[in-house]
């Protein structure tokens, strides 16, 4: 079995993991940081925006069961794609969106996914989020994995008080 790997940037990580570990095929989902210059960067300098990182998830998956374009997919209803500031309550740099190619067809899925999205008309801003190479990932501090899992009071508060979960569900409904 051939495992292959995805990176998201979705705002912060946090909110990002626990989306994807329901999936079968899904076999683990790390939150981390990319794209920057900085090497092995922490949470507090990826915070600073002074890095170049983002906060981002890295996937493995074993893509006879999950594709990537389905992964993409996923990604596009966890996110407001329209916004070039940030995610919900987190603005700045480090919780830009994007999707990190690794290589050719996945650049070639994630932009079709992207003209695809713009063209249902269900966003009336342009669509922003990037679509960048992977660069070097770097796992976060340990206590920010699995944080849905470790800390599931203040995960949901937090989830719900930025405006991520009102908004989801005023966009995709119940369908996620």
């Amino acid at each position: 079995m051939m495992m292959e790997k995805a990176i998201f940037a979705g705002g912060c990580f946090w909110c990002m993991v626990k989306p994807f570990h329901k999936y079968d095929g899904v076999k683990q989902v790390v939150s981390g940081y990319t794209g920057g210059h900085t090497v092995n960067p922490t949470y507090e300098e990826v915070c600073s925006n002074e890095t170049g990182h983002r906060e981002a998830i890295e996937i493995t998956f074993d893509p006879s069961v999950i594709t990537y374009e389905e992964l993409v997919t996923i990604f596009w209803k966890q996110i407001d794609p329209t916004n070039p500031n940030g995610q919900f309550g987190d603005l700045g740099d480090s919780y830009k969106t994007a999707i990190y190619y690794m290589d050719a067809t996945q650049k070639e899925i994630a932009e079709r996914s992207k003209y695809e999205l713009e063209e249902t008309g269900l966003f009336k801003s342009p669509i922003v989020t990037d679509i960048l190479p992977a660069s070097t990932f770097y796992p976060a501090e340990e206590h920010h994995q699995d944080y849905y899992q470790k800390q599931p009071f203040h995960y949901e508060r937090y989830a719900y008080g930025s405006g991520r979960v009102p908004f989801l569900q005023r966009v995709w409904g119940d369908k996620e």
